[in-house]
Parts: structure tokens; C-alpha cells; sequence
């Protein structure tokens, strides 16, 4: 039986255990989006405390995608550089590094003009985005390609699409973002379009044999919003379209809360796609200790745990678990003494 510290391998990539540092968003980047000595020790250190995965958090590839003017970007070739950086040092200390490629749509809180598949402001805070049309959209596709490519060029093992918590990809997916009428609304399969585009896009640059995820909210907490039903459907989609494995999340498409939040809450949405799409799955959701991380892969719920506020609070959680679990210590030689 798999537990947390068993090796995870899709196509050329193999994990060495089954902890992956959630892609959060840090905020820490200048007006240019390029990546700083913050991300670097911030990235960097979570390597070195042994998780097998560091996805870097949601990177912009447009200027207008971004959540904030803090964002990190990936839509200029300047951006290379500070990133390979950091690829080098994640891999150098045994883990896989990952970027989620990212565009926020109408969740942007930008200065400049944002962008959206319907004219809906997500609050009554948020500005009125512009609807994109479909030579919009074409402009958007080739950003989110051009991103793959540098995210190739940068090294990184694994690229994963954010489809999920309200921004452009979710909003389209979801009914209560998305009213178009064009052939990129109306039904699940169109409002899939536009991330299916997105995938092609991204396969044109992305290598073959790594692997590609996609970050889903698996459902609205919003009546008349995406189902978990809907999410499986999605995911049978995206398998089909070239994606390996989908990381799910939950909500966000409005300021709305769920209903209940507890330790692994969103487990049963990973468990779900994972066995009704046929397509492997990571799980992410006030996941703390390392017997609920190891029962969700002993039990085969998920084939990967995602780990967010628990990796902000002690960079060295699965160094930790290992030695809680009486597992031999494969950190950095540096800190050897500290777990005997």
C-alpha cells in the first residue's frame, strides 16, 4: 500500500514522495513581475525541507492577468532568467519544480483595463471587466502559449493551469460567470472551449513527456453554480484533451464562503474525479498532519497532497513527518543533526 513517502512517477517525471507545496500567492514581485530573492530563499527552503514538488505560485502571462501588481509574470522573455534561477536551486535539492500559469480575469485589481468572458464585475467593489471577444480571446491563447514556452525554457518539470478560485479559466467554466452566447457559453462542453484552447495552447510549447495539471474549483458553493457532477465531466474533458492530473480546489467564483471547513474538507472532490474520470488527482484543503495525509494515499483518495498554510508555518513539515514515522532521513546533509 502507497503512503506519503512513496515515489510518484507520470511520464518522465517521478516525485520522490507525495507532499507538494501548494502554489500560493506571495504578492512579493515588482510592477515587472519578475521573480526576486524572496522567491528564491521562499522556494528554495521548502525544497530543502523535502517535499517532492514546489509549484510556484499563480504567474501572470499577461500583464493584465495578474491578481495584483505584485504578481510574478511570465509573459515577457526577462522573466527567464530570475525563474531558471529557482528552478535550479528546487531541483538541485531532490525536488520537482512546477509553475502555475495563471490569467485573473475579472478578479484582477488592476489600474489597467481587466478582461473576462462576460461583462460582470465580481463584486460590487470590482470594476466591470471588458468582455473579450473572440479575437480577444485569440490574443489570450497565444499569451498563455508564449507562457508554456518560458516556463519550458526556465526548466521547469511541470506546468500547471489554473482553472480555478473565480479567475479567466473558472469564470468561463462556470455558469454564473459566464453568459456568452457565442460558442464559448451555454453548455458545460462550451464553456469548456475556452480552457480547452487554453490546454492546446499550452501543448504546442509544453513537452510531451512532462507532465501537465490543472488546478480546478470542483464546485461553486453557489446554487445554479458548477456541481461536483459538472467537475467530473470537466476533468474527462481535460484528460482527453492532454492533461495528467487534476489538482482540486474549491469556490471562489463569488465572495462566497462554504458552508463547512475542516481539516481535508475538500478530499472527497479529489476522491471523486479521481475514481469517476479515471485521472489522477491532488488534494489540497487544511491538510496538517501527516496521518490525514497518509491515509488520504494509503486509501487511494487522492495520488497527491497538496500542502499550503502548513508548509508556510514549518518549511520542514515532511522532514518532520519522516521522522515522526520513523522514516530514514534524506533532507540536506546541513540540517542531518537536527532530526535524530
Amino acid at each position: 500500500m502507497s503512503d506519503i513517502f512513496t515515489p510518484f512517477t507520470q511520464k518522465n517525471v517521478t516525485l520522490r514522495n507525495r507532499i507538494v507545496m501548494s502554489p500560493m500567492c506571495m504578492y512579493s514581485a515588482g510592477d515587472d513581475g519578475k521573480a526576486t530573492d524572496w522567491h528564491y530563499v521562499h522556494y528554495g527552503t521548502r525544497a530543502a525541507g523535502g517535499v517532492g514538488l514546489v509549484i510556484q505560485e499563480a504567474t501572470a502571462v499577461e500583464a493584465r492577468g495578474r491578481i495584483s501588481h505584485q504578481d510574478l509574470g511570465i509573459w515577457s522573455d526577462e522573466h527567464i532568467e530570475p525563474l531558471r534561477r529557482i528552478v535550479s536551486f528546487v531541483k538541485a535539492q531532490g525536488a520537482a519544480a512546477a509553475i502555475q500559469l495563471a490569467h485573473a480575469g475579472r478578479k484582477a485589481k488592476l489600474n489597467d483595463t481587466i478582461v473576462a468572458p462576460s461583462a460582470i464585475p465580481f463584486d460590487d467593489n470590482s470594476k466591470v471587466p471588458h468582455e473579450l471577444t473572440e479575437a480577444d480571446i485569440e490574443e489570450v491563447l497565444e499569451a498563455w502559449r508564449q507562457g508554456a514556452r518560458r516556463a519550458r525554457e526556465a526548466g521547469f518539470d511541470i506546468v500547471e493551469i489554473h482553472g480555478a478560485h473565480g479567475y479567466l479559466i473558472n469564470e468561463f467554466l462556470s455558469p454564473l460567470s459566464n453568459k456568452r452566447t457565442d460558442r464559448y457559453g451555454g453548455s458545460l462542453e462550451g464553456r469548456f472551449l475556452f480552457l480547452k484552447r487554453v490546454i492546446e495552447a499550452v501543448k504546442q510549447e509544453w513537452p510531451a513527456e512532462n507532465p501537465l495539471y490543472l488546478r480546478i474549483s470542483a464546485v461553486d458553493h453557489v446554487e445554479g453554480g458548477l456541481t461536483i457532477e459538472d467537475s467530473v465531466q470537466i476533468a474527462k474533458m481535460a484528460k482527453e484533451a492532454g492533461v495528467d492530473l487534476i489538482d482540486c480546489s474549491s469556490g471562489a467564483i463569488l465572495p462566497v464562503m462554504p458552508k463547512k471547513i475542516f481539516p481535508g474538507y475538500q478530499v472527497s472532490y479529489a476522491e471523486k474525479i479521481r475514481h469517476e474520470a479515471g485521472i489522477a488527482t491532488g488534494c489540497v484543503g487544511l491538510i496538517e498532519e501527516h496521518t490525514l495525509a497518509n491515509e488520504i494515499i494509503g486509501n487511494e483518495r487522492a495520488d497527491l497532497v497538496f500542502l499550503g498554510r502548513a508548509l508556510l508555518r514549518d518549511p520542514y513539515w515532511v522532514l518532520q513527518a519522516a521522522r515522526l514515522r520513523n522514516r530514514a532521513y534524506t533532507g540536506p546533509r546541513q540540517y542531518e543533526r537536527g532530526f535524530k
